[in-house]
């Protein structure tokens, strides 16, 4: 069996110091592999019946990452057209509560209908805030700028108490941190950051029930016999998630099936583990230097007030990090090391 080490050094070999996975994954070279073979076959006029079959493993895949039947995962291609979905189903006037700087794809579908009560809150106090009368509670597992991770155990059980649903989106975590998809009644995810794939590719699980939304976006891959729905209106809409997909980017996903055939291979917890080793190590690092970041306890992504200034002179030097906000944001994935952290440390030193 392939240590963790032999396989992350045989699919990755950055070029710079890259502490900047909350942006953007490395793509892995199998990942590179298979996205050079699907341009081939389109070049080449093969049948690409193969590239659709992609799809339906990357369902799978992340079916089994989030811990939910592949049945209740749909395709899109952002965060934004799910919200929107969630949005459209709410009724005039409802409220939904947000943690207050969360990330816009998540939050912003639910400004934009213009007759629902959003409320932001400070993330520590989300719980505690939600209410009679709160129909949604909508957060983000590790907070985008920063890394702060929402107690989604205290929000999920006020947002019982009160009837409330919860959506919450993986983007920054489905990786790294072990997901409980079936723990809320909707979460959404990205694949081109912690997942490590190209962009062009969003997950979305939906309840059982389909939690009362509408597939506003549905075309012909929505219909339960796709390539029977390709003319006039869908006849009939997939008995499972997949109403809620739309027509696939077939070279995203067959990186991403090369992508999240890697995670499973590692393993959520080893990544976890590592990740997390790594962004303490820096914590310990900062504190020596004088430097206290934002507290994040258990995250993989740190944030460092005051240096967000810092991020070109260090990436001219080849460490790519974050400005964000003025923070300084360094996130540890599975192809960096210790050398890597305490290259930025002594990078922070001059």
């Amino acid at each position: 069996m392939e240590t963790f080490e032999n396989l992350v050094r045989a699919e990755f070999a950055p070029k710079h110091t890259y502490l900047n996975t909350a942006s953007n994954g490395l793509l892995p070279a199998r990942t590179v592999t298979a996205l050079h073979e699907a341009a081939r076959m389109r070049a080449d006029g093969t049948p690409i019946g193969p590239l659709y079959e992609n799809v339906e493993l990357v369902r799978a895949s992340f079916a089994r990452l989030a811990g939910v039947p592949a049945e209740r995962v749909a395709t899109g291609a952002s965060i934004a057209e799910y919200g929107g979905l969630i949005a459209a189903a709410l009724p005039a006037g409802a409220e939904v509560l947000t943690a207050e700087g969360d990330f816009a794809s998540l939050v912003n579908p639910f400004h934009a209908r213009g007759d629902l009560k959003v409320r932001a809150v400070p993330l520590e106090r989300l719980a505690e805030s939600v209410r009679p009368g709160t129909a949604l509670v909508a957060v983000s597992t590790a907070q985008s700028a920063d890394g702060r991770l929402a107690d989604l155990p205290a929000v999920r059980e006020a947002a019982r108490a009160h009837g409330a649903r919860t959506y919450v989106d993986a983007s920054q975590s489905a990786g790294w941190l072990p997901m409980e998809a079936d723990a809320d009644d909707f979460l959404a995810a990205v694949g081109f950051k912690w997942l490590l794939g190209p962009h062009g590719a969003a997950f979305f699980v939906a309840p059982q029930d389909f939690g009362g939304l509408t597939p506003l976006l549905a075309g012909w891959v929505a219909g339960e016999v796709p390539w029977a729905s390709c003319y006039g209106p869908v006849e009939q809409l997939a008995q499972s998630a997949r109403r809620f997909d739309i027509s696939p980017a077939l070279f995203t996903y067959a990186g991403l099936r090369a992508s999240l055939e890697l995670v499973e291979e590692i393993g959520v917890d080893v990544v976890h583990a590592h990740d997390v080793g790594l962004a303490d190590r820096f914590r310990a690092g900062l504190a020596e230097l004088g430097h206290e970041p934002v507290p994040s306890p258990g995250s993989a992504i740190v944030s460092v007030p005051g240096l967000g200034h810092r991020q070109g002179e260090l990436s001219r030097a080849g460490i790519q990090v974050s400005d964000r906000a003025g923070n300084l944001r360094a996130a540890f994935h599975l192809y960096n090391t210790a050398a890597d952290v305490d290259r930025l440390l002594d990078a922070l030193k001059a």
